[in-house]
């Protein structure tokens, strides 16, 4: 038990007081969020607000990393307007008949993130490039940024035309004094994190002198709420069929896809902020647990959030404590505080998420600008507008791993070499150096001249990788026309691996190998 529950590990330095309000400055922050994301997903607020609190408890307690906020989130939100399309064709269009769907879909998106947490999937985040981080890192600010502007508008406008109007620029000021506190205040004391003072002291300003702007209540549509009692056990009402289950499983694949490549993403941010190291499989499978508890109890579902992780972490909050905190205090604010957050003035909260996106953004990428390879350059640039103009992370992500990957094998096929030279007996040898793969094969074959070699060929891999199975039947294909020319050829330096494919492979006659090393065709296991 202690693996998971580490809140009061001895071995860890916990400063209380900084966790605890750190944790109530991110419930605080945490409210409007999930209730925008909800109202995204065509959903009540508390459906949102349900799912922060399910999410946010289970994996602070259980998640592998410490200090990191889970919620309801607007990737995965956007999602179920599709699942919503789809039901309503089928002629499902009432909330009520829905939100079971909906449900399901969370659960078994969840089943499916801790299969991939206890498979130990969780290391193959590694493989995503840092110019791929730094687009998704900046794409995500701008987002976080630019969201901010809908509390400008008024109910009825479509355009910013408020520019010169009293409300638009009381508001503007109090944003700007939100800022100006939480950049402000931690030269002068850390004893409180300055993004609680701030909205603490917005709110003061406002309620004091009877300012009239925009609160939390005002954004919410008629007859809507945040107060609400603990979430329903709302299992039974899911349809379970296998209709049902064919109908969602596609919805809830890529709900399990997005919450994962976001809370891995985040993690390792997370852990280049705090020099520490979390862990991708744990994480996996408390966010499919905290998933299937969310669809259980009438939350929509979520995963990492990374504005909220960053509001934690830059109050200095470093264990599970916070983030302990902050959902018990949501739950606290649904079911007791409901009056008071509503009248919390959205100028804080935004003045809050914009100091969030600027330091998201990653601004050392405009430092290596000139230095980075203009690969990594256009992958970034990719990611990046993707993730703005599309909000798909998921989609973001794997294209910008499959470019980079393809640059990748593209530049290291160009690389293979073959030094050529003949013995004193005879024998002509090929000393191969550059890895020998699927995108090299072509280069590889050129390098030989089976018509004019002479009766003996030695072919040394010292220098070389053998890494996939285009290369064993590369190796094959070759050995099979110095065969056929009826010349005699020795291959070198191959591992164990090389020699069994190379045995067991269709078409490979005789072929000796000299010196074998014990080096795998592929990668060992990685923890």
């Amino acid at each position: 038990m202690k693996k998971y529950f580490n809140l009061f590990d001895l071995s860890q330095k916990v400063n209380y007081k900084t966790e605890v309000l750190s944790g109530l400055t991110v419930a605080l922050a945490l409210v409007p969020e999930a209730v925008a994301f909800a109202m995204i997903a065509g959903f009540s607020p508390l459906i949102g607000l349900y799912a922060a609190f399910v999410m946010g408890i289970v994996t602070s307690i259980f998640g592998g990393r410490p200090g990191m906020i889970s919620g309801a989130t607007g990737a995965i939100a956007v999602i179920f307007g599709g699942l919503i399309d789809k039901l309503e064709v089928m002629g499902i269009t009432n909330e009520l008949d829905i939100l079971p769907y909906v449900f399901g879909t969370v659960i078994l998106a969840g089943v499916m993130q801790i299969l991939f947490g206890v498979l130990r999937l969780g290391k193959f985040i590694r493989l995503v490039p840092h110019s791929v981080m730094f687009g998704f890192v900046n794409g995500l600010a701008i987002i976080i940024f630019t969201a901010q502007f809908t509390s400008f508008y008024k109910e009825g406008n479509d355009e910013l035309g408020l520019l010169e109007s009293g409300p638009f620029m009381v508001m503007l000021g109090l944003v700007l004094l939100t800022m100006l506190i939480i950049w402000g205040l931690p030269k002068i004391t850390k004893a409180i994190p300055s993004s609680l003072a701030a909205i603490l002291v917005v709110t003061g300003i406002v309620m004091g002198f009877d300012i009239d702007t925009l609160t939390i209540e005002q954004t919410l549509r008629d007859g809507q709420t945040i107060k609400g009692g603990f979430p329903d056990f709302t299992l039974m009402q899911v349809p379970f069929s296998m209709e049902t289950f064919w109908s969602i499983l596609p919805f809830a694949a890529i709900v399990a896809g997005v919450g994962l490549i976001e809370s891995l993403l985040t993690l390792n941010l997370i852990d280049e902020i705090t020099q520490t190291r979390g862990s991708g499989n744990k994480e996996a499978v408390a966010q499919g647990t905290a998933n299937i508890l969310s669809g259980m109890f009438s939350g929509m579902g979520g995963c990492a959030m990374i504005g909220q992780s960053l509001i934690n972490t830059s109050n200095g909050a470093r264990a599970r404590l916070s983030g302990i905190v902050a959902a018990v205090m949501l739950l606290v604010f649904i079911m007791f505080g409901s009056s008071l957050i509503e009248k919390l003035p959205m100028a804080s909260l935004v003045g809050l998420m914009f100091m969030v996106a600027i330091g998201t953004f990653e601004w050392a990428s405009f430092r290596v600008f000139n230095k980075m390879p203009k690969s990594d350059i256009i992958v970034m640039l990719i990611v990046t507008l993707i993730t703005v103009f599309l909000h798909n992370l998921a989609l973001a992500v794997l294209i910008g791993v499959i470019i980079s990957a393809l640059v990748f094998s593209w530049d290291n096929a160009k690389r293979i070499r073959a030094r050529k030279h003949i013995d004193e007996d005879g024998v002509k040898h090929y000393e191969i150096y550059g890895p020998l793969f699927f995108g090299s094969v072509g280069v590889f074959n050129e390098k030989f001249d089976v018509k004019n070699d002479p009766e003996e060929v030695i072919i040394d891999f010292e220098e070389s990788r053998v890494t996939d199975m285009s290369a064993i039947e590369a190796l094959n294909k070759l050995t099979e026309r110095y065969h056929q020319a009826g010349k005699k050829v020795h291959l070198k330096h191959l591992s164990k691996d090389c020699v069994k494919l190379l045995k067991n492979a269709e078409k490979v006659i005789d072929v000796n190998v000299l010196e074998d090393p014990t080096y795998r065709v592929v990668a060992d296991k990685v923890d």
